[in-house]
């Protein structure tokens, strides 16, 4: 009689029950999961965030106390969806996929916010607004080839960004603005860093894609249909993903 193989979970660890496989055809794991559902939620706090920053002229102490406050357990919910994604076996396409696109969505409507508040020059925010998009429109390029989630160098520009603007939002004296100002360059920093390694990853990407398609051509069907009873492990660009 055969024994149970343990499987590997998302998170790399292996026990007796079956751990998802992100990216499975016969991914077990529901789409409404608590992880996804702090992520959806993190994007339905961004119009109220939008909305406490621009009460009145903007710049009334509890009402941008308010809107810091809100900020901040949006950019929290970040680190706790991710953290229960990997922790539990709950990584899917669709949260790799949004959890990118809501931190975007919150950190440029942080950015655009303070800019048409006069706090936060318009340069820095169309350098990273620029850059979200582009890698945006990059990720859905290539997502008939592959997912590439978010790596450890985004997260840390996540977090630094997160910092800056937190920063630039609280109703501090004016003897902290270099804090801020030097956050934010740092910010800036890594942001065009990272970016540039996300367009490097993509073309890695295309280009293995466009040589095992080639080999495939050249190989005939019986090689083709040896590569589809083979698990692709290296079509989940980048590390720390969710």
């Amino acid at each position: 009689m055969s024994t149970p193989r343990q499987h590997v979970t998302a998170s790399g660890g292996s026990g007796a029950a079956p751990g998802p496989h992100a990216g499975s055809p016969h991914d077990p794991v529901p789409l409404w999961n608590i992880a996804n559902i702090l992520t959806v939620g993190r994007i339905a706090l961004v119009p109220v965030f939008l909305v406490l920053l621009f009460v009145g002229d903007g710049h009334d102490t509890v009402w941008r106390l308010a809107a810091t406050g809100v900020f901040a357990i949006a950019a929290i919910t970040d680190r706790i969806d991710g953290q229960l994604a990997r922790k539990h076996g709950l990584v899917t396409d669709f949260g790799k996929l949004a959890d990118p696109i809501a931190d975007k969505a919150l950190i440029g409507a942080a950015l655009v916010g303070l800019s048409l508040l006069g706090d936060l020059s318009w340069w820095v925010t169309g350098i990273i607004a620029a850059r979200e998009l582009g890698i945006t429109a990059l990720r859905f390029a290539v997502l008939r080839h592959a997912v590439i989630p978010a790596s450890r160098g985004g997260k840390l520009k996540t977090l630094v960004q997160t910092l800056a603007i937190g920063v630039y939002l609280l109703p501090l004296p004016d003897s902290v603005a270099p804090v801020a100002i030097g956050l934010m360059i740092l910010a800036v920093a890594l942001t065009v860093v990272t970016g540039l390694d996300y367009v490097v990853q993509a073309i890695r990407l295309r280009t293995g894609v466009r040589r095992s398609e080639t080999v495939r051509a050249e190989d005939g069907p019986a090689d083709d249909v040896a590569a589809q009873d083979t698990p692709d492990d290296g079509r989940t660009v980048g590390e720390d993903a969710r």
